[in-house]
């Protein structure tokens, strides 16, 4: 895996081997980033908030358009050659593979509408996969991106992320909501983004860690997970009839001041369980905004460690490995520490001052070792760029 600090100068040779792939060069190379959410999980297919931030690490992609029906990709971070389809026998849920995500953006541009003949596509990422960092929505981005711009579609990033996310529904036949693929289409550098899943509204908000001294690091535990082994799914349905159940469209309609009642008003312990958690996550997102935009960035500290008990403990995605980052960075000192991502796996983030970053880092990497567990990799989250042409 190439290193996040070379993302912007990778395209020469990204470029350079698609040239040796393909027998001539690229019309161009994108970019589209993986992403950390700070607060606001489970809440963006019940139509809720969420606050991400664009990391450096991101899918790379060297692309050409075909004319002759021919869709041909390669990853150089995957052990096996290109793969060759055409665009018209594609079909959804099919056995593709890795090439399913950019598969399924091409899939999913032709099914509303679009002109897309074909593509010689050749991709290479620094988003580590299975982390929880959205690797999976970097390659349907920078796929959608790059195929607009060549195909002179004039899509809005908007529009982008939306088709993005039909491919990995629809196609790969992940159930997930619009976060990842917004997030890695729409955010800015030194920003998170306050996003309504509802109507895709956003703001830019103004996230620079460093000028108040804090940092927020990625603990990647290394444990592996696997949106697509119906374990997200279930809790998917679950708040879906959570909220059949309460009479609303979706959960997002459930103020937090309501949530006593509505949870009286459900039989069904693990659906009040669903339940609960969204609506408060919906709160810590407002919660968390009311924080960032009075300037008391350390007091969101406590809120992602509340956040993280709450996917414990209702929603019950964590895992031992999460749940030690979280206990070993916040007795070393952290502000506030939480798994982020669809859990069972994947990472954790943690708020902590920049000069006791090293100290928190060096206490979640002991406890790891008490534990036996594998060491976990440990980077700083740093508010980053979205999609964009490198080429």
């Amino acid at each position: 895996m190439t290193d996040i600090a070379q993302t912007d100068t990778v395209h020469t040779d990204i470029a350079r081997d698609f040239r040796r792939l393909y027998g001539y060069a690229p019309e161009g190379v994108w970019a589209a980033p993986g992403r950390v959410n700070l607060i606001g999980e489970y809440t963006d297919f019940n139509d809720g908030f969420v606050m991400p931030l664009a990391l450096p690490h991101a899918a790379v992609a060297a692309v050409a358009r075909r004319s002759d029906g021919r869709l041909r990709v390669h990853s150089a971070d995957v052990g096996q050659g290109v793969v060759e389809l055409a665009p018209d026998e594609l079909v959804p849920r099919s056995d593709t593979g890795w090439a399913a995500y950019p598969a399924g953006v091409v899939w999913a541009l032709r099914d509303a509408g679009h002109p897309v003949t074909g593509a010689d596509i050749h991709l290479a990422s620094t988003v580590p996969t299975g982390a929880g960092l959205s690797s999976s929505a970097a390659l349907e981005v920078v796929t959608a991106l790059a195929l607009s711009e060549l195909y002179e579609l004039g899509l809005a990033r908007e529009v982008l992320a939306v088709l993005a996310q039909r491919a990995e529904n629809a196609f790969v036949g992940v159930p997930c909501g619009v976060m990842d693929q917004m997030a890695s289409a729409c955010c800015t550098e030194g920003h998170a983004l306050h996003l309504d899943t509802r109507d895709l509204s956003h703001r830019q908000v103004p996230f620079d860690l460093a000028a108040r001294g804090l940092r927020l690091l990625v603990v990647d535990t290394r444990v592996k997970h696997a949106l697509g082994d119906g374990a997200y799914a279930e809790r998917r349905a679950g708040c879906e009839a959570g909220a059949r159940a309460l009479g609303v469209r979706a959960l997002r309609e459930i103020d937090h001041v309501q949530l006593p009642d509505a949870l009286r008003r459900l039989s069904d312990e693990t659906i009040r369980s669903y339940v609960r958690h969204v609506v408060s996550d919906n709160d810590r997102v407002r919660r968390t905004i009311a924080l960032l935009d009075a300037g008391d960035v350390r007091a969101v500290g406590p809120v992602l460690t509340e956040g993280h008990a709450s996917l414990r403990d209702d929603l019950r995605v964590s895992c031992p490995e999460l749940d030690l980052v979280v206990a070993a960075a916040t007795e070393a000192g952290a502000l506030g520490a939480r798994m982020t991502g669809g859990g069972f796996g994947g990472s954790a983030i943690v708020l902590t001052e920049a000069d006791g970053a090293e100290t928190v880092t060096k206490a979640v990497e002991a406890a790891f070792a008490a534990a036996g567990f594998t060491a976990p990799r440990v980077f700083p989250a740093v508010p980053s760029a979205g999609a964009r042409r490198l080429a």
